[in-house]
């Protein structure tokens, strides 16, 4: 049975942006100083309702952009944290270049944060103009230096290929420009148009599927040149930098989702807040509950398992099923191990780097 103790992994979605990226489909608004506090009032009724774990693993603040908070919001904010901070390791903030100072910075170290995600995206100003980005590459390097004399050293970026026009050129020097900000996690993600986004209002489009796939191939071989190692699908690391926040996503572990917009998961229950900021303001504590069913479950725990290299944990799912997953996939995987697409072996269940390819197509089968 999935174990019903207080999770370990916290996520809090900071609904607001000081601008509106024309690919982003995340709940979010533009920032208005009054609308935040009231926000942050209603986060503290849910923050005192929700009886949070004090031997919290991990605390992930995303968005929208945290950034994007008054340094006076944002002290605000982290010091309803600070209660369920003194055992974390990995204290994760989402950060936009352009709304990042020197005392936002200081602020973030001196409460715990000890990992910075930061949007990089592209370093092709065209490309940034495109998508309703305002830094550019020497404010990245300004932002990252900016963290580092705080005392922030893990430092991810995320980047996004398949953007309109983007040519492999454009990838290659996006790269090239990341890497020279010397990050120890880089995040990969292809574009995908939502339907709500002002690059589908403009009625632009990503890049064929074959382009696409040459520029994931691309990044695939590339990378490891550089010492980064592909963890998860979308994901490579140096070292030890692997996200042990994301990692407790991908190894379908219980985890607190908290604000509007922010979904959570804690025993055989997915819960989503509303992405209506109003909604929120009127009723922090309103979530739609999810009842997962146990066929439901195990699915998850295959599809988000399989987005890792070292694939899904056969000890896991055992634990959580009190079933072997052969047993309960087993003509299925069989099929797809005699097709090259997955490996099993005692510890994992896995897809082959040609199944990786195409994680879909798999899944399908299998499940």
């Amino acid at each position: 049975m999935i174990q019903n103790n207080k999770p370990l992994y916290l996520y809090l979605h900071v609904p607001f942006c000081r601008t509106i990226c024309s690919y982003c489909d995340f709940a979010h608004c533009v920032y208005q100083e009054s609308l935040a506090d009231q926000w942050l009032d209603a986060l503290q009724k849910e923050i005192e309702y929700k009886e949070i774990n004090p031997h919290l693993r991990t605390i992930y603040l995303g968005g929208g952009t945290p950034t994007s908070l008054s340094c006076r919001q944002l002290e605000r904010l982290l010091k309803m944290l600070d209660p369920y901070r003194s055992e974390t390791e990995e204290y994760t903030v989402e950060i936009n270049p352009e709304t990042l100072d020197d005392a936002k910075a200081s602020l973030m170290a001196s409460h715990g944060i000890n990992r910075a995600s930061v949007g990089f995206q592209t370093s092709n100003p065209e490309l940034l103009k495109l998508m309703g980005r305002h830094h550019d590459l020497p404010m990245m390097h300004q932002t990252v230096e900016r963290l580092h004399r705080c005392g922030i050293h893990n430092i991810s970026l995320d980047l996004m290929y398949s953007l309109p026009g983007q040519t492999m050129a454009d990838l290659a020097q996006s790269i090239q420009d990341a890497l020279s900000l010397q990050p120890v996690h880089l995040s990969l993600y292809s574009l995908t148009i939502e339907p709500h986004t002002l690059f589908a209002k403009k009625d632009l489009h990503h890049l064929s599927d074959d382009a696409e796939a040459d520029m994931y191939e691309s990044i695939e071989k590339t990378l490891p040149q550089y010492g980064f190692h592909q963890y998860e699908i979308s994901n490579f690391a140096l070292g030890d930098h692997e996200s042990i926040h994301n990692k407790a996503y991908w190894n379908y572990q219980d985890f607190y989702g908290i604000s509007a917009g922010a979904s959570g998961k804690e025993g055989w229950h997915r819960y989503d807040h509303t992405r209506i900021l109003a909604e929120y303001l009127k009723d922090p504590l309103k979530t739609q509950d999810i009842p997962l069913s146990r066929k439901e479950a195990m699915f998850e725990m295959i599809m988000m398992g399989l987005r890792l290299k070292c694939g899904v944990s056969r000890k896991l799912f055992a634990e959580t099923f009190q079933e072997e997953i052969m047993d309960v996939y087993g003509e299925k995987a069989e099929k797809l191990i005699d097709q090259g697409l997955l490996e099993a072996d005692p510890l994992y269940l896995k897809a082959s780097d040609r199944g990786y390819e195409i994680l879909n197509t798999v899944l399908v089968d299998l499940m």
